[in-house]
């Protein structure tokens, strides 16, 4: 399985009366996106803006952030199991409009907790464009369209949500097919074929293990997270890096999911480093497992097994790199497989995240689990703030979050997008103790 990826750094985006891509300039007719994304019938209006760097501008509460991403016409399908059929993703040429991003905003339903009456969705998720938090965010350097979807009020929350995961990837694919048929600037090739090349034989073999989703934090019908497929009941499952890479995994409609982004599926840290110590040749990168965090004990034990026997067995590996969905309760299942795969005579490590606020080591151990010792801290920065200063533009997804950004005084490092990152891609600082 090969995949490409066709790189177009974008170094301008703006609205125009056609949706092209010249060069590194980025157009986009916003009214034909806007009759696009009203399709849906669930959605009463959409509002989309374009914003950038250093722009002073705070955006909120964020559902999700997607790379602008399509394949090449006969390629494969966009985002298999919510925008395309179900087919095999993680392969041919995929166009990637790099510096850009697509922003889907929460209209939620006005009330309650942070201006929303259900706690799935995009709550305290806010993407800020301007001064300090926006230089420690992956996501301040980022040219962003935001999309507002409103749907009619009568629409059941759970339906509400995954219009926005519709629309999501409506607007990633609407802006990346601009770029099909032109020429890249760059390409990345992918490809695990060669992983049993006699080259090999003497290199230690290195897997990964994600959780896409934590159950603590509930399950809708129609939540698309693995190839449209919700996670309900699901085994640990072995993916080719690719897939993973390629639209296959997207977050989940929690708001507990403010360390994690779509962005980061596409562009997650861990399986580009393994790639890229695959292809110097320090490791075999062995293969990828998808699981999830479980609110059962007896499916916690059967996942956390299944998940070591696949990293063992199927992909005989040497070495394997485990990461959590976000919250606290992960960890239990983490460090569970985690001390099953050492069990078996695979070297593990771990990354986690704590929320202490008094910066003590002791205060952020969760688990002292024996033979588990190679432990990564990213932090879910809660120990970190900034001021909130006044911003010229606040895009909200209903009048009463509005208010709130509007008004805010202090920006909490665990609610600002990119920030910190169960994936990886965070930019705080570990230190070793």
């Amino acid at each position: 399985m090969t995949l490409t990826l066709a790189n177009h750094p974008i170094t301008a985006f703006f609205a125009g009366p056609k949706t092209l891509l010249d060069g590194s300039r980025l157009q986009v007719d916003l009214e034909e996106l806007r009759r696009y994304l009203l399709e849906d019938q669930r959605l009463e209006s959409v509002d989309l803006e374009i914003v950038g760097p250093g722009d002073s501008c705070r955006v909120g509460y964020v559902f999700d952030i997607v790379e602008p991403r399509a394949k090449e016409t006969g390629a494969g399908p966009d985002f298999p199991g919510i925008l395309s059929p179900i087919a095999a993703a993680g392969q041919g040429t995929t166009h990637v409009l790099r510096g850009t991003a697509v922003a889907v905003v929460d209209g939620g339903q006005p009330g309650g907790e942070r201006g929303y009456t259900s706690r799935r969705g995009g709550i305290a998720k806010i993407l800020e464009m301007s001064g300090p938090p926006s230089q420690a965010s992956s996501y301040g350097n980022l040219r962003h369209l935001v999309v507002v979807p409103h749907p009619h009020p009568e629409v059941a929350r759970h339906s509400v949500l995954n219009a926005l995961r519709l629309a999501s990837v409506k607007a990633s694919v609407y802006l990346a097919r601009t770029a099909q048929g032109k020429t890249p600037d760059s390409t990345q090739v992918f490809d695990l074929d060669g992983a049993g090349e006699d080259g090999r034989k003497d290199l230690p073999r290195v897997a990964y293990i994600g959780q896409i989703h934590g159950h603590q934090h509930g399950t809708e019908v129609d939540e698309n997270i693995l190839y449209g497929g919700n996670t309900r009941g699901m085994l640990p499952v072995p993916l080719h890096p690719n897939e993973w890479l390629d639209g296959a995994v997207v977050v989940s409609y929690s708001w507990g999911a403010r360390g994690l982004d779509t962005y980061f599926h596409q562009n997650h840290p861990i399986i580009l480093d393994l790639y890229r110590l695959h292809e110097a040749k320090e490791i075999t990168f062995a293969g990828v497992v998808a699981t999830t965090s479980s609110g059962q004990l007896d499916e916690l034990n059967r996942n956390c097994m299944v998940a070591a026997q696949i990293v063992k067995h199927t992909f005989k590996a040497d070495g394997v790199i485990i990461t959590k969905y976000a919250g606290g309760a992960p960890h239990s299942d983490m460090f569970e497989t985690a001390r099953l795969c050492e069990d078996l005579g695979i070297k593990t490590a771990i990354m986690v995240s704590d929320t202490a606020p008094d910066r003590r080591a002791e205060s952020a151990a969760l688990m002292n689990i024996p033979g588990v010792d190679a432990v990564v801290n990213v932090s879910e920065a809660a120990d970190i703030s900034w001021p909130a200063p006044a911003v010229e533009t606040v895009i909200a997804g209903n009048p009463e979050v509005e208010t709130l950004l509007a008004d805010l005084k202090e920006l909490p490092g665990v609610s600002v997008c990119g920030v910190t990152n169960n994936q990886g891609a965070s930019r705080l600082q570990s230190i070793i103790y």
